[in-house]
This record gives structure tokens, C-alpha cells and sequence, in this order.
């Protein structure tokens, strides 16, 4: 099965004709499809009718937020939900065209684990192809993940990338640079843009420092997200080098002021020495912070797995090495959201099935002791001497 996960925010001109899109290609291609629309808070009667394709089509489901939490957030709720080993992300505003996913399925059995839509032929106006082009360049360049097109919203995943890679903020345009630094590969396939025509755009000047501050966010949780201290520590000898080398050339230069024959130099008169001090004190900084940083990662750590495994020789193998963890769900507006994760271990020690619900029966010595009793009473019926009319 595929899951198509559809982030939508007042889109309701759009709504019916994409899901039309979407029946057309599942019926032309023979795909089994799941459709998950996620509103981030629509406030022109986009969930009504997300509503009303839920009741007459049951591939449908519906994911209504209280307000608008970001496109991060709702791709996050619409893969908690998603229940296909391939899971595609497109827009909801009609400019990405459903018949592509041939496309991209095609280049997921090359070997790829994340596949990434390039709109060669924008149809965007320049003030926004301009900056997202110098913006694909550049994290091409810090990240080694060079793509076209980070920004387009067609993509598709295999199920075990969702699994491993956690947005939050905006980092949903980072997907395939997370991707890539747990070791999936990332591709892109060449697919066609169309002009909008219903709405506008939901984004703005602004998102360009944003995308960039994000850009250094994810260069700095991918290098040095388990070992903030190599940076933060780097920086901060550098500094406290600084400060020092200054703080003693300064008190070398005083001691030979006061040799008789020399000009006396006062200190607190000099530049150099408030140099030295605020190099002294950021140095210090830095490397408390490093501090903090290592703790708080050590703590983290505890509850997450660093690696990623790509596959066993063997079942056994692969349970002995690692339990397999699924998603704890709490309910937000009729819709699961992922909180945490419990091992198949744990839930089968508290009598919990893999979807969260009770197991019928006692626990596992209740059912021991039951079957000893039962045991035990069918022995003496046996021993019995059987009884009969006298």
C-alpha cells in the first residue's frame, strides 16, 4: 500500500479535484492508496470537505489541527497515521501533479530510500525561483546532499526513513539531508511544476532567513548533534588560546616597562587587554556550554538509537540485536499522533498487542497457574474410582 500524505491550509478549491487526480492514477496504475489529508487549521471550509470525501471514499482519512502548527507538524501527524511502506508527500494546491508517482516509484527500485521531485520549469514568479535556487546551491555545498530542488514538496520515503528521522520546526525541507546523514539514499527525478490556479502562496519573503538559520540548524544536529562538545569545545580553546596568548604578552611587555631605562605601560590604557579578556571569558563560555550540551545529548541517547540498521542475516538475529519499537498514539481531534515508543517486549510483559490494546486473559502466570489447577483436578478425576449404582 501507498500512504499519500497531503498537508492542506485553506486549499478548499482544490480539495475535490485533486482527490479526482488521485483516484485516477490508483485505478490507471492499479495502486492501492491511502489518502490522508492533514489541516493545519483551514479556516474556509477545507475540513468540511475532507469530511465528506472521508464518507464516500474509505482510502480517505482526515487529520484536523486546532490551529496552524506548521507543514513540519502535519507531515509529522500524516506519517504517524500513514500505514504504507511507501509514503509520498505532495502539495494540496494542485501545482504538483499526481500523475508522477510512476516516477518516483520507478526510482525507488533503483535502490533509493528517499526520492525528491525537480521542478526543472517553475512556474513560481523570480522573486521566488531566485532565492530558492541560491538556497539549493547552498545546502548542496555544507551538507554534500546536492539536490535541485530541497523545497519541492513531492517526495517519497520508505517507511523505515519516516521511522528515523524526526521533524520539527521547519525542517520538512531537510528531510533528504536527514536522510542522507543516517545513511539512506537520496535521489531526484525530474517532474513537471504547474502554474497555480486557486489560492496563493503560503509563503513569503520571510521563510528566506528562516530556511537559512534552519540550513544551520540541521548542519550543526547532523555533524555534531552526539558530539556538541567537538564544536562548541573547539571554539572555545580556540578562544581561551587567544585570550591567553594576549593576557601573557601583555604582562611580558608590563614586567619590561618597569626595567629602569623603559617606558612605563599601563595596562588599562592598552586595547589588547580587554581583547584578551572578553577572548578569556567567551572562551570559558563556550566550553560550559559544551558542558551542558554533552549532558543533555548523554541524556537523550539513553531513549534513541544513533544508528541505523539497514538490514540481518536473520530474524533471530535481528530481534536478539534490537526490539522493535512502535509508536505510542495519543488522540488529537479524532486523529493519532505518535508520543513515544514501547518495545514489543515491554507490551507483551504488560499483556499489550501491537496495537495498543490489552491482551484478552490473564497474564502470563495467571495462565500458568490456571493450567496447573486444570491439570492437577483432571489427575485426581483420573485416580477417582469410578462410582457407579450399588
Amino acid at each position: 500500500m501507498i500512504s499519500v500524505v497531503i498537508p492542506t491550509l485553506d486549499e478548499s478549491e482544490c480539495i475535490e479535484q485533486l482527490h479526482r487526480e488521485l483516484d485516477e492514477v490508483a485505478q490507471k496504475q492499479n495502486y492501492q492508496l491511502q489518502i490522508i489529508f492533514v489541516d493545519d487549521g483551514s479556516t474556509d471550509g477545507t475540513w468540511n470537505l475532507i469530511e465528506q470525501l472521508a464518507v464516500r471514499d474509505e482510502r480517505v482519512l482526515g487529520i484536523r489541527f486546532r490551529r496552524n502548527f506548521g507543514k513540519a507538524a502535519a507531515l509529522s501527524a500524516g506519517f504517524d497515521a500513514a500505514g504504507g511502506e511507501i509514503i509520498i508527500t505532495m502539495d494540496a494546491d494542485l501545482q504538483d501533479d499526481a500523475g508522477e508517482f510512476p516516477l518516483l516509484l520507478a526510482k525507488m527500485e533503483q535502490g533509493f530510500d528517499v526520492v525528491s521531485g525537480w521542478k526543472q520549469l517553475r512556474h513560481d514568479p523570480w522573486h521566488k525561483v531566485w532565492p530558492s535556487r541560491v538556497f539549493n546551491a547552498l545546502v548542496g555545498k555544507l551538507t554534500g546532499v546536492k539536490l535541485h530542488d530541497h523545497n519541492c514538496g513531492l517526495k517519497c520515503y520508505r517507511r523505515d526513513v519516516i521511522h528515523e528521522v524526526r521533524l520539527y520546526g521547519e525542517l520538512h525541507r531537510f528531510v533528504p539531508v536527514l536522510a542522507a546523514s543516517r545513511g539512506f539514499n537520496v535521489g531526484e527525478v525530474v517532474i513537471e511544476h504547474r502554474p497555480r490556479e486557486h489560492g496563493q502562496s503560503k509563503y513569503g519573503w520571510s521563510r528566506i532567513p528562516k530556511g537559512f538559520l534552519d540550513l544551520l540548524t540541521v548542519q550543526f544536529i547532523t555533524r555534531f548533534g552526539q558530539r556538541p562538545q567537538h564544536w562548541l569545545g573547539t571554539a572555545g580553546m580556540v578562544s581561551l588560546s587567544v585570550g591567553m596568548f594576549g593576557m601573557s604578552y601583555l604582562a611580558i611587555v608590563w614586567c619590561i616597562s618597569r626595567l629602569p631605562g623603559s617606558v612605563a605601560v599601563h595596562l588599562h590604557e592598552t586595547a589588547a587587554l580587554y581583547y584578551s579578556l572578553v577572548a578569556l571569558l567567551i572562551g570559558a563560555q563556550l566550553l560550559a556550554i559544551g558542558f551542558v550540551a554533552e549532558m543533555i545529548a548523554s541524556l537523550v541517547a539513553r531513549d534513541s538509537d544513533h544508528y541505523s540498521v539497514k538490514q540481518h542475516t536473520s530474524p533471530e538475529c535481528a530481534t536478539a540485536s534490537h526490539s522493535l519499537k512502535l509508536p505510542t498514539t495519543d488522540v488529537v481531534d479524532g486523529a493519532e499522533q505518535a508520543t513515544g515508543e514501547r518495545s514489543i517486549d515491554e507490551m507483551n510483559n504488560k499483556g499489550v498487542n501491537s496495537k495498543g490494546v490489552n491482551n484478552k486473559g490473564a497474564s502470563p502466570k495467571g495462565t500458568e497457574a490456571e493450567s496447573e489447577a486444570e491439570s492437577e483436578a483432571k489427575s485426581l478425576e483420573a485416580e477417582s474410582p469410578e462410582s457407579g449404582p450399588q
